[in-house]
């Protein structure tokens, strides 16, 4: 099928649209997070809690207006220094909150990170918090990164019940977030004892496929799935109106991340939009 003139340039438009709102999202949890842990600290008297969720507030106010971050494919951050990023959106977390994180730094002279992959790397370590914040088990996390030369590696592990699996609903968002960087998620627990993520993502990722018809030749229950992802539905909603398994809802979504090369559930639901043939 011949697509219009422009519809390749729209879809790609939309798909940065979609991540840059995903990675907005994100960052706007944590700020929330970092507001609400001085309130809800047992270390501090109301009036200091209150001061120090006023700072919390303000300092993300101004980050806001003064440092956007730079979304150029081309633009390279220095290892520790897009670690040090990580480390002052979790600070506030950190300082107030009731979950001990500890961070290895990398090696001074690790390679320098594409500005892609060390926004994204740091998005997905912010999800692991989060994650670990909302489910309210783990008392420690320690999060180390570190390079080989071809991956940035992280390593993130926690003390909680050591329940998660590659599969969880928690860490769905991180595995379709390194799946869609063509990276490997390797999740190790123990009960009783923690888990263990372990993540390589590239440093020089394939390059995107030059065809624009990723959503046209889609089977029938691949584009059943799409039709109701992009409605908004959940993995669990999506099984019971198709009548199969969550299993198989992550399988086609993850299958469908990988095809259009969409890094999370939006970016797909974006591409969606903007193919009307795929529907």
């Amino acid at each position: 099928m011949t697509r219009p003139p422009g519809s390749r340039s729209a879809r790609v438009l939309l798909s940065e649209q979609a991540r840059a709102l995903a990675e907005q999202s994100d960052r706007h949890a944590v700020v929330l997070e970092s507001i609400l842990a001085p309130l809800r600290s047992s270390r501090l008297d109301d009036r200091a809690a209150r001061q120090a969720a006023v700072d919390v507030a303000a300092a993300a106010l101004v980050d806001v207006r003064t440092a956007a971050d730079v979304r150029r494919q081309d633009l390279l951050e220095p290892v520790v220094g897009a670690f040090e990023r990580l480390k002052r959106d979790l600070r506030p977390l950190v300082r107030f909150g009731q979950l001990d994180v500890q961070f290895v730094e990398p090696p001074s002279n690790g390679r320098a990170l594409p500005g892609d992959v060390a926004q994204s790397a740091r998005a997905i370590v912010r999800s692991a918090v989060l994650a670990f914040v909302d489910a309210a088990e783990a008392r420690r996390v320690r999060i180390q990164w570190d390079c080989d030369g071809l991956h940035l590696l992280i390593a993130i592990r926690d003390d909680g019940r050591g329940e998660l699996h590659a599969h969880d609903d928690t860490l769905r968002p991180i595995a379709e977030h390194v799946s869609a960087l063509d990276g490997r998620l390797e999740v190790a627990s123990t009960p009783g004892w923690g888990t263990d993520l372990s993540i390589a993502i590239p440093l020089d990722p394939a390059p995107a496929a030059s065809h624009g018809d990723e959503l046209t030749d889609l089977t029938a229950r691949e584009r059943d799935v799409l039709h109701h992802l992009a409605a908004g539905a959940r993995n669990d909603e999506i099984a019971r109106e198709l009548r199969i398994s969550a299993h198989t809802v992550k399988f086609h979504i993850s299958k469908l991340l990988k095809r259009t090369g969409a890094r999370n559930r939006a970016e797909l639901a974006a591409l969606y939009g903007a193919a009307p043939a795929a529907r």
